[in-house]
């Protein structure tokens, strides 16, 4: 178990390494930070390339589950990053091949899931006798801090929704509720 747990932490690692440094560094086809910025605000997050050094936080995720080190403090980073990703694409549906949350919600999934498992022996938590609460302890911890953490930049993007229908409504002639 502890060699699949490995290469399961190892993957998903890879992927996140990925996915933040295409926002970070337009690596593999990505948009760098001014044009992931861009995208966050379309998304309705202010200011966009604040929000794209989010990159930097999958990037700590990422090495923290690779390694296996502060492994449910890495789980509550990808958890509340893809948490925001998801909700930001869930509007395109669920499938990647029409930009929709198929895989931040993937991601954030697998994060969770290694949150409850653990890291397994072979970790930096295990050689440094780092054991963290129960599986369901743990894990439930990991996913509650994603999940919370991920709700300031989603409340702050529902307000700017909301202040953009305002606006766009008022400049329509429609009536605002």
């Amino acid at each position: 178990m502890s060699v699949g747990l490995l290469l399961l932490r190892v993957l998903l690692a890879a992927l996140l390494f990925g996915h933040a440094t295409q926002k970070l560094r337009g690596w593999f086809g990505g948009a760098g930070l001014s044009g992931t910025g861009a995208i966050f605000e379309r998304w309705g997050f202010l200011p966009g390339a604040r929000m794209a050094a989010a990159g930097l936080a999958e990037l700590a995720g990422a090495v923290l589950i690779a390694t296996g080190l502060l492994t449910p403090g890495g789980c509550a980073i990808v958890v509340g990053t893809m948490t925001v990703a998801t909700v930001a694409t869930a509007a395109n549906g669920f499938w990647a091949q029409r930009g929709g949350c198929e895989l931040p919600f993937w991601y954030g999934a697998v994060a969770a899931v290694l949150g409850f498992t653990g890291p397994g022996s072979w970790s930096l938590d295990t050689a440094l006798g780092m054991h963290w609460l129960s599986g369901y302890a743990r894990g439930s911890a990991a996913l509650a801090l994603g999940l919370l953490a991920s709700a300031v930049p989603l409340a702050s993007r529902t307000r700017v929704l909301r202040e953009r229908r305002t606006t766009t409504a008022e400049g329509d002639g429609r009536t605002v509720a």
